[in-house]
């Protein structure tokens, strides 16, 4: 196991697929497998025989929630007793709120000003105490620390931290567990947790499986790390909230230096078109960042022809607005 530097902070050990299997196990009383579909009408798009894990029905609407729960179980009784606090665009934030929930852990969730109103609301529903601070993603997690030394809390990274990684990588365990003939998997980064993830259980299982990342264009900086193989920061200019990251996460990124196939950039109006055709021809609710393993795909239809495709449904919290983009 490797450990990360990042100026004075030294990560935990990278998780392995061993963690995986325990995240399985421990997750499972608290959260249901979910679907993986095949819908012939995306068969029809792609030119491949496409299957969609539908994390949009998790009890968040995302597949974050997978995380949350691992990490939350295995929280020592004095962190529990001190409540966490953490920075989020929504589905992590919602994640951190329903474990600490389960657990009677007190949650702060910093989001940008401007945060997705329908993952703030749900935020507050399971109990979590809101914080709007700053801009964007990074202004917000910079408040996270202030809080953690001002209240005593435990700072949870949405990217850098190893229980939260093993338990979202579940997903794609599940998806090979159900279908171990799948080629390629699309997934979405924003901090690239979850793409870590599936790299890791794909890795293991076949090496042979691509796993191919997707970010939004105007939120490059987690592709430019991937590219460079270095830290990389860039703007956020996308309406995609779930991949608007402006600065990588050292601990997936490693994991994706390592085994990731392949890392695609699209448009919000592709993404916006993507989520149009989930509702159309799988009849199911996609928000932007959800909807860009679809929108990936399109772009790379030319090399899927007679494969076997994955595509990592992530989440379905669209706000009003993004539904109405995606209908005009």
């Amino acid at each position: 196991m490797s450990l990360l530097q990042k100026g004075s902070f030294v990560s935990k050990p990278l998780p392995t697929f061993h963690d995986v299997l325990l995240a399985r196990r421990t997750i499972a009383p608290y959260l249901a497998p979910t679907p993986l579909h095949h819908y012939p009408q995306l068969d029809a798009l792609l030119g491949a025989t496409v299957f969609v894990k539908h994390e949009n029905y998790q009890p968040i609407g995302a597949f974050k929630v997978r995380g949350g729960v691992n990490f939350m179980v295995q929280l020592a009784p004095e962190e529990r007793a001190r409540g966490v606090v953490t920075a989020s665009t929504g589905n992590h934030g919602q994640s951190v709120a329903y474990a600490a929930q389960l657990f009677g852990v007190r949650a702060v969730i910093v989001v940008p000003e401007g945060a997705n109103p329908v993952k703030v609301q749900a935020m507050r529903a399971y109990g979590a105490e809101v914080v709007f601070h700053g801009a964007d993603f990074e202004a917000s997690k910079r408040h996270c620390l202030t809080l953690e030394k001002e209240q005593g809390l435990r700072f949870i990274s949405s990217g850098d931290e190893p229980l939260l990684i093993a338990g979202v990588a579940t997903h794609t365990l599940e998806i090979l567990e159900a279908q171990p003939d799948i080629d390629v998997i699309f997934v979405p980064v924003g901090g690239g947790s979850g793409c870590a993830g599936a790299c890791l259980v794909a890795h293991t299982i076949n090496p042979h499986i691509q796993v191919i990342g997707v970010a939004a264009t105007g939120a490059p900086a987690g592709f430019l790390s991937w590219q460079t193989h270095t830290e990389q920061t860039a703007p956020i200019v996308t309406r995609a909230a779930g991949l608007a990251t402006g600065a990588p996460f050292l601990m997936p990124q490693q994991i994706l230096w390592a085994h990731l196939a392949d890392f695609i950039l699209v448009e919000d109006d592709e993404m916006i078109e993507a989520v149009r055709l989930y509702l159309e021809k799988a009849k199911t609710l996609a928000e932007l960042a959800g909807a860009a393993p679809l929108a990936a795909a399109l772009r790379k239809k030319a090399s899927l022809a007679g494969k076997r495709v994955a595509l990592i449904l992530s989440g379905g919290n669209a706000s009003l607005e993004e539904l109405a983009l995606s209908l005009a």
